[in-house]
């Protein structure tokens, strides 16, 4: 019975876990974030791609606007270029956090499962027929 009871309490354990896990993945860019990142992503290109469209035609049509100095959209869109690796580096910075986290909790279940062995093996008898 008790090692029933255990092995219910190592799962109710592992279900906690599990779910805590989700919550946190959801939180750094799981399923929830792939439309907002889409739609980013999607404003992005639009912007750099119509910045160097705009100005090719300008540059090739040979039109001249008073206002706006001649190689601007190609600068603004350098900045969105810019701008755009570090909202990545940013991103990338998250998930290696994530997975750093992921390990050291890892490694605390390894830890915690040799103190369980380590202790299993002193609790068992000594044979002294090993000569292995």
């Amino acid at each position: 019975m008790e090692e029933t009871e255990a092995l219910r309490t190592e799962l109710e354990h592992y279900k906690t876990e599990r779910e805590r896990i989700r919550d946190i993945v959801g939180q750094i860019g799981g399923k929830s974030t792939r439309r907002r990142d889409f739609t980013i992503n999607m404003c992005f290109l639009v912007l750099v791609i119509g910045a160097f469209v705009f100005d090719l035609v300008r540059s090739l049509a040979g039109w001249r606007i008073p206002f706006l100095p001649q190689h601007i959209l190609l600068e603004i869109a350098v900045l969105l270029v810019s701008l755009k690796i570090i909202w990545m580096i940013h991103m990338q910075a998250k998930v290696g956090h994530f997975q750093f986290w992921i390990l050291s909790s890892i490694e605390f279940q390894i830890n915690m499962l040799m103190r369980r062995v380590a202790d299993l093996e002193r609790r068992l008898p000594k044979d002294d027929d090993d000569d292995d």
